[in-house]
């Protein structure tokens, strides 16, 4: 695990009990969440708080340093499912992500109704 990777371990450790606490994480909520997801190649759940932005049932989390991170990568190519957890509820959904020529990643993300 590089510097970077230990330093994102360690911040991660902090936002997601923030994202997720009940009294503190309405301050957060419009901006930050917590996505759930399993690795293709692993087979294991990982829950990890990104920022993102939301339009009606379309979610969008905009990638930052993409290339220290791999987490993203689940869903390059190929799209699959993902739990987001928004306003306290978790929500369904299938998640796939895009890599521009600038090397900008994105991981859009359509909700499922009624979940």
């Amino acid at each position: 695990m590089g510097a970077f990777q230990r330093v994102a371990a360690v911040a991660n450790s902090v936002v997601k009990p923030l994202v997720l606490s009940p009294r503190w994480g309405r301050l957060v909520e419009g901006q930050m969440t917590v996505i759930t997801y399993t690795g293709r190649r692993s087979g294991r759940t990982f829950t990890t708080p990104v920022a993102y932005k939301r339009h009606g049932d379309e979610v969008t989390i905009k990638v930052q340093f993409p290339d220290q991170k791999k987490w993203w990568r689940n869903f390059l190519d190929e799209d699959g499912p993902i739990s987001v957890r928004l306003h306290g509820v978790e929500r369904d959904g299938t998640a796939i992500a895009v890599r521009d020529p600038q090397g900008k990643v994105m991981v859009n993300i359509v909700l499922e109704p009624g979940t």
